[in-house]
């Protein structure tokens, strides 16, 4: 007698989905030499100039500790100013003209991404922005 297929798992499609268009992305970011985790950073210092280190680790779920290392590379690569006055003291994080440059061409990445996604699952694509409209339309 065959197995008796599992149900439908709506967490495990979205986390399958979400995979294999993750490694798409991180592909298609190498060039750029960014990770998908070093996007996400330097595009949170982007939207909250002066983060703390605090703050940009708990927005994006890794240790205080990965941040400043991360920080310290984005500075060594000219991708943000840090106008830490000393040590110990609170951070002012900035993204610099080089680090809005690669965000730039980082962005065409994902708008790349985004009409392939959308070309191969036009249905997926709008539910997931309906969705996304409701779940920021319950936040506010």
């Amino acid at each position: 007698m065959p197995a008796e297929s599992p149900p439908f798992s709506p967490t495990v499609a979205l986390l399958a989905v979400g995979r294999a268009w993750e490694g798409e992305f991180a592909e298609r970011l190498k060039p750029l030499g960014l990770t998908t985790r070093n996007f996400g950073l330097l595009g949170h210092v982007r939207g909250a100039p002066g983060i703390s280190f605090s703050e940009l680790a708990r927005r994006s779920r890794i240790t205080v500790q990965s941040v400043h290392a991360a920080v310290v590379a984005f500075v060594e690569a000219g991708l943000v100013d840090d106008g830490t006055a000393s040590a110990g003291s609170a951070s002012s994080l900035c993204v610099t003209v080089e680090g809005e440059s690669l965000l730039a061409q980082a962005a065409e990445v994902v708008a790349r991404l985004d009409e392939e996604f959308t070309a191969k699952h036009p249905g997926l694509a709008d539910a997931l922005r309906a969705q996304m409209g409701q779940v920021l339309g319950e936040k506010r």
